[in-house]
């Protein structure tokens, strides 16, 4: 089979694509252009890759909200906004843990 990119080069079954999401890497199988070296993923293992990432819960929704933060007599406050609160059945007594996951990216988890 020849590839769609190039045109030239012919398509090799292999078992090593690496697909990144979201900080979790995914090694699945599909085809690789021995000439330009562009990689197919096999739709059966995308549609697996998919549901587990759907699990993990870094598949769907995308969201991004910009939101400024705010000084506290005890240090500094972070909103959530009222759609999100909803979303996830947030009281306002929910304990949480913030985790660094960089110089500039924490995430925050409902316990």
């Amino acid at each position: 089979m020849k590839c769609a990119v190039c045109e030239i080069g012919n398509l090799a079954e292999v078992h090593d694509l690496a697909a990144e999401l979201e900080g979790y890497i995914f090694i699945i199988k599909g085809k690789r252009c021995l000439s330009c070296g562009e990689e197919f993923i096999d739709e059966k293992e995308g549609q697996q890759m998919i549901t587990i990432a759907k699990r993990l819960g870094v598949w769907g929704d995308p969201l991004k909200l910009h939101r400024k933060l705010s000084k506290s007599a005890r240090g500094t406050v972070l909103r959530i906004p009222s759609d999100l609160e909803k979303d996830f059945g947030l009281k306002g007594t929910e304990e949480v843990a913030i985790s660094k996951l960089g110089e500039k990216k924490f995430m925050v988890e409902i316990e």
